[in-house]
């Protein structure tokens, strides 16, 4: 970006990433050490975005405590005061701007309460980084602080480490998937269990699911990692540090045709199997048979991708193979994910040059924000990322290995048809 600010800003802080990782983890407690505003901002956002409560608390610093408080009595308060009302088996402890200036030890506030309390803590300052590194960088501290080292490998165990884009219900398809191949498959954090829009008993002041505290410590032994999306493939190295022996498959997206054919074919590889399940070869078939219905609709059709890297590679990666044209990818941070890309502009920008590159587009595919740039435009839109405010069940929405990849062609030729037709 030549821009010396961002006009109308894509980018997520890594706060927010840190949040999503821990509400991935059953009983625990996201604990943002911040102003109360800060942690009141990001549960409204998620709250709209998945219909659900969002369990989260903060160190409320203010401007008398920003000064006078190293750090250690307001987190220790906090912990206090969250443990007369409940017990989490974890608190996730993490860091905003603020804090991070002060330079409070977080390190060493979590030692003092070592004896009363499991705590796990992550540096995530908000001015750098952005929602991708946020997550990812909690998922490698709960790696070195809680995971427990082993020299020993349990052969029908996997973990799977997923980046922050993939909604719960692609967690939990990939899941399903690598156990049909005779896994026992943990999901590191597991949104899928958590944030997947299920019915519970009662409103949880604690995060409502996800993978247990003691499967995280006992997951050292886990025979092979998986790690989807750029973003996380650091956590997956992380991991080898704990048990060497281990073995890391690495995909930077399993979404589309060739990609999903890669991670089915490493599976395949690594238990020496000759053919997959019977329901793999079915969805594959639907998938070639999807590619042909809406390549009619793709052929010729222009799209702006402004989302995060991750999930901007793994959309552009499906609809290229049905013959879409990438006119430019708008990233809120920089990320060298989509150097392969078969795009003709990948800047690191905001909403002024989606706004920019759309006029000589027909598609753009974005968050909630984008919508309002969409329709001035008079441009089909295809809603994804955070936040989604305009639609309900975004937890459910799957564009990944063949089944997601045909549910996701079929719904962006749809739209594309729909807008043409009523475009003329």
């Amino acid at each position: 970006m030549s821009k010396p600010l961002q006009i109308n800003p894509i980018k997520l802080s890594q706060p927010m990433g840190a949040l999503l990782c821990f509400l991935g983890i059953k009983n625990c407690m996201p604990l943002m050490h911040g102003a109360q505003g800060c942690a009141s901002f990001s549960k409204v956002f998620f709250t709209r975005h998945f219909s659900d409560p969002i369990a989260v608390q903060t160190t409320a610093v203010n401007d008398i405590t920003a000064v006078i408080d190293g750090g250690d009595y307001s987190i220790s308060e906090a912990v206090k005061n969250i443990t007369k009302k409940v017990k989490p088996d974890l608190v996730g402890l993490f860091t905003t701007g603020m804090t991070e200036t002060k330079g409070d030890d977080i390190k060493g506030a979590t030692f003092l309460l070592k004896d009363t309390q499991l705590m796990a803590y992550v540096h995530t300052p908000d001015f750098e980084g952005g929602l991708e590194s946020g997550f990812a960088k909690s998922v490698e501290a709960v790696i070195e602080q809680l995971i427990e080292p082993k020299n020993i490998l349990n052969t029908q165990k996997a973990l799977l480490i997923p980046n922050v884009n993939l909604t719960p219900i692609e967690v939990e398809k990939i899941k399903e998937q690598i156990s049909l191949f005779g896994f026992e498959v943990f999901a590191l954090p597991d949104l899928s269990e958590s944030l997947d829009g299920h019915l519970g008993l009662k409103q949880g002041a604690l995060s409502s699911g996800g993978i247990s505290v003691e499967d995280i410590k006992e997951l050292g032994d886990s025979a092979v990692v998986i790690t989807i999306g750029d973003s996380v493939k650091k956590a997956g190295k992380k991991f080898l540090e704990i048990n060497q022996k281990s073995k890391h498959l690495h995909f930077d997206t399993i979404s589309g045709l060739l990609k999903s054919d890669e991670f089915y074919k490493s599976l395949l590889e690594y238990k020496n199997i000759s053919r997959p399940n019977p329901s793999i070869v079915r969805w594959r078939k639907r998938l070639q048979d999807a590619l042909l219905d809406t390549h009619f609709a793709f052929g010729g059709t222009n799209v702006v991708i402004a989302l995060e890297a991750d999930q901007a590679l793994s959309i552009a990666t499906t609809i290229i193979e049905a013959g879409a044209n990438i006119k430019t990818v708008v990233l809120p941070t920089k990320s060298n994910v989509l150097a392969g890309l078969a795009c003709e502009n990948i800047i690191v920008g905001d909403f002024e040059d989606v706004e920019n590159a759309l006029e000589e587009s027909d598609l753009l595919i974005s968050n909630f924000h984008g919508e309002a740039i969409a329709h001035k435009h008079k441009k089909a839109l295809v809603l994804r990322g955070f936040p989604n405010y305009e639609t309900v069940g975004n937890q459910l929405v799957n564009d990944t290995l063949y089944e997601g990849s045909c549910y996701l062609l079929f719904e962006v030729a749809n739209i594309i048809n729909n807008h043409n037709h009523g475009a003329h």
